[in-house]
């Protein structure tokens, strides 16, 4: 009974304290979330300073949609973490041998990450396209050498979607974005115009060696 009541402190002890930590991460998360929506000077703060060029990225017009991205991701990044951990501890507390589990898990990790190189890939290339503020919703993006462009409708930590000038929506994986030009970020100018009042297309041009010219009675006579 003893052996009973002893485990089953330590499991209580284990969830409390996950929850706690978790309980305390989250606010933290949401806090931070609710200032950089403020748009108040978090990177000026002295305990965010290491993380100033990310937070001065998200001070724009777009900072709340960042804001929500990233504060989503820590959250799940977060419960992921405790939970693993309290889970742990309670197969631990229950006296259950872990090295078999740790060795399969870890096994298992890499099996999915050779897998999923591409999904993570995407996912990774999301959050630096959200931190770094490389475009955002109803920016003008033009992909690679023009092969997609049009206004952005939705950003995603896998997908972009872009709807093109003619109406077709394009899902562009984040993770296969080499090359990105924002044509709302900076001065864009477009491409000049043929210049007015030039020789019309097919029109013979005059290269100075003169031309022939047929009079009203069919003869013809040189024009200089």
């Amino acid at each position: 009974m003893s052996t009973f009541n002893g485990r089953f402190l330590q499991i209580a002890i284990a969830v409390g304290v996950g929850l706690i930590v978790w309980l305390v991460a989250t606010f933290l998360i949401r806090q931070v979330v609710r200032r950089i929506l403020r748009g108040t000077g978090l990177a000026e703060n002295r305990i965010f300073k290491w993380a100033a060029p990310a937070l001065r990225a998200l001070d724009s017009e777009r900072r709340a949609q960042r804001a929500r991205t990233i504060g989503s991701l820590l959250n799940s990044v977060v419960a992921v973490v405790i939970t693993t951990l309290v889970g742990l501890y309670v197969l631990k507390a229950l006296g259950v041998d872990l090295a078999p589990i740790l060795t399969s898990v870890g096994i298992l990790g890499v099996a999915i990450g050779f897998g999923a190189q591409q999904l993570i890939r995407d996912f990774l290339a999301g959050i630096f396209i959200t931190l770094e503020d490389q475009y955002g919703i109803g920016d003008f993006i033009e992909t690679g050498a023009g092969e997609v462009s049009g206004i952005v409708e939705s950003v995603g930590l896998r997908t972009t979607r872009v709807r093109a000038e003619d109406g077709t929506i394009w899902y562009l994986r984040n993770g296969e974005i080499l090359r990105v030009g924002n044509r709302s970020q900076g001065t864009y100018v477009p491409a000049a115009s043929p210049a007015e009042g030039g020789p019309a297309e097919g029109a013979p041009e005059d290269n100075g060696a003169g031309s022939t010219a047929q009079d009203s009675n069919g003869g013809q006579h040189s024009r200089e």
